[in-house]
């Protein structure tokens, strides 16, 4: 599937809910939450006021649909490091997924990092979530856990970057 990435604009920042939405993992026979859920301080902050000068993304499109997104931010999230590491949030519709759109937005997503002079970016994902194998492929590493605000147990995983 042909697929084009380019660099987030604010025009598709109002996708950025939707997306939030539909980058929860929700382990397997756990229904899913409202949609209101993302409106929670602990996940709005991944995409609330979007487009500050430490805030990058990339868009991927398809038949010019958006059929995935890839943001990082310096937030005290659930992946928060310090505040010179940016947090990775990304989402790929399920109908999309398993055909290469998050690792195409991945490696655009790190040249844009690294032409910004960040040196790492985190992420923070459950233990069980089939994705973990996914970032580790992409070179994070777990370097750490703690729960989540469900109770789930995460990882904390840094990836360097290097040019």
């Amino acid at each position: 599937m042909p697929v084009a990435i380019r660099e987030i604009t604010p025009a598709d920042y109002p996708l950025l809910e939707d997306f939030l939405y539909n980058a929860i993992y929700i382990p397997p026979g756990e229904e899913w939450p409202p949609p209101e859920i993302i409106f929670e301080p602990e996940i709005y902050i991944y995409i609330k006021d979007f487009g500050g000068k430490d805030d990058c993304g990339v868009v991927a499109a398809h038949d010019g649909n958006v059929v995935g997104m890839a943001w990082t931010r310096v937030i005290p999230a659930y992946g928060h490091i310090d505040d010179d590491t940016p947090e990775l949030a990304i989402s790929v519709l399920a109908e999309h997924r398993g055909q290469g759109v998050g690792a195409k937005m991945m490696v655009r997503l790190f040249e844009l990092l690294i032409k910004r002079g960040y040196q790492r970016t985190s992420l923070s994902v459950q233990k069980d979530n089939p994705a973990v194998r996914f970032y580790q492929r992409l070179g994070y590493e777990i370097t750490g856990e703690k729960p989540d605000h469900a109770g789930h147990e995460d990882y904390i995983m840094i990836k360097v970057l290097e040019e």
